[in-house]
């Protein structure tokens, strides 16, 4: 399915920013890069920019990055640009003779909304506009956004001071060629240029659909620079989460790792070379652990959990620049299993006794091999928990994995009880791996 991108305005109340709107920078990428990297993801291939205020600055920008990922897009000019958005939507008339999907270049929004609409089914001479029927969203200013009244799934009007209302317009459609009419007849009956105007004419003829945007959908216009701001906030926090963190990640590591990779997103450093530093950081740790001294112990664990921290920041970038790939986290895993073994066999030599060297191994191994299973093991559970069972999750037990075990080194090394600290990773490492083995077990027919 083609694409078309309204990219042709000023956006004056960003233009303080120093940049064409469509390619002022968000988090690491610029707006309309986020746009289209987003709906690349959910299977988007041609794309239709429609360009007007410094259209130059903009195609060659955007050149560059179709270039570089690889995606195809073409360019039509809007020489009106200072016209309301609808005129942008015409001038796209001769090159899309088919069902297309229409969004703005400062609408920034989640896979999601997306899937909703692809997931619609309009008629060869409908429209389907994504609504937020959430009224009471905080990231919408209700000032500022476009309002629409729907009855049973029919939209009978739209427009910002439109009242009385029932939900938002999130600026995202599934199109058929109609909609072009439409504008030109809101143009030539009304002179109201506006795309708002041409859904307008198609709700009175009863071919405007709502399509609800769902409660995971996520969608922000950035109309001005608190806006900006907010979208900043917020995407973030919303990629900064995931459902299989464990309770250090979710309420320690992840903000503190957030506020790190604000400062690393700007940068040219790749997820990959962050993983590798985060286990620079753990060898690190390891190697003071060695040298036998209490502080060195308290240093050492001090890095263990920083590099902990410094981990949640590789997949924090990789989602903000969409920049996930299999190998990064086939990579990133097997850097972990390397860090875990060196931090556990430093601890394992810090504690050992020569007088009595038995328990000191037998524990350090058995708290190796219950963590390398337990991350071998996490993968396959935690599809299953999300996919099979995602109402009831693992609402019972707390999930054990390398954010806990990291922490217990840390705190193991601040009190300096190494052995015990060992012999506590030991226990319920491998507990919690007999749990998984059970409940996979229970449930086996539908792994």
């Amino acid at each position: 399915m083609k694409c078309l991108i309204l990219a042709a305005g000023k956006g004056s109340r960003l233009s303080n920013m120093g940049k064409p709107k469509p390619i002022i920078k968000l988090l690491g990428l610029s707006l309309i890069e986020r746009v289209i990297l987003t709906l690349y993801k959910c299977g988007i291939k041609d794309f239709y920019i429609v360009v007007g205020y410094k259209a130059k600055i903009v195609k060659k920008f955007l050149d560059q990055f179709s270039k570089k990922k690889n995606i195809n897009i073409n360019f039509i000019l809007n020489e009106d640009w200072e016209k309301e958005n609808g005129l942008s939507v015409l001038k796209a008339k001769k090159a899309i003779k088919e069902k297309f999907l229409l969004c703005m270049c400062d609408h920034i929004f989640n896979e999601a909304l997306v899937f909703q609409l692809l997931e619609s089914k309009i008629g060869d001479n409908e429209i389907a506009l994504c609504v937020d029927f959430r009224i009471n969203n905080p990231f919408i200013n209700k000032q500022e956004a476009t309002k629409v009244l729907v009855e049973d799934s029919n939209i009978k009007d739209i427009g910002k001071d439109l009242i009385p209302y029932n939900g938002y317009d999130t600026g995202l459609f599934l199109c058929s060629p109609v909609i072009f009419d439409a504008v030109e007849e809101s143009i030539n009956k009304f002179k109201d240029f506006s795309l708002s105007g041409a859904i307008k004419i198609l709700a009175k003829k009863g071919i405007a659909k709502a399509i609800d945007a769902g409660q995971q959908a996520f969608w922000i216009d950035i109309d001005d620079y608190k806006a900006y701001k907010k979208a900043e906030i917020l995407l973030l926090e919303i990629m900064s989460k995931k459902e299989t963190d464990g309770p250090i990640s979710k309420y320690i590591n992840r903000r503190l790792s957030a506020k790190i990779t604000k400062h690393l997103i700007n940068t040219g450093i790749t997820p990959n070379k962050i993983s590798f530093f985060s286990f620079l950081i753990s060898i690190l740790a390891s190697f003071t652990f060695l040298l036998g001294k209490y502080t060195y112990l308290i240093f050492g664990g001090l890095l263990a959990q920083i590099s902990s921290i410094i981990d949640g920041c590789d997949g924090e970038i990789a989602r903000l620049k969409f920049q996930s790939s299999k190998f990064g986290a086939w990579l990133d895993a097997i850097l972990d299993r390397y860090a875990d073994a060196f931090l556990l066999f430093g601890l394992t030599i810090y504690a050992y006794n020569p007088k009595n060297p038995i328990p000191v191994l037998f524990t350090g191994f058995f708290a190796m091999i219950g963590s390398f299973v337990n991350s071998y093991m996490a993968d396959k559970y935690d599809q299953f928990m999300q996919k099979e069972f995602k109402k009831i999750r693992d609402k019972k037990f707390i999930r054990i994995g390398r954010d806990i075990r990291v922490m217990i080194i840390f705190l193991g090394a601040l009190i300096d009880r190494v052995f015990l600290t060992l012999l506590f990773i030991a226990i319920i490492m491998n507990i919690e791996n007999i749990r998984r083995i059970k409940v996979l077990y229970q449930h086996q027919g539908h792994i």
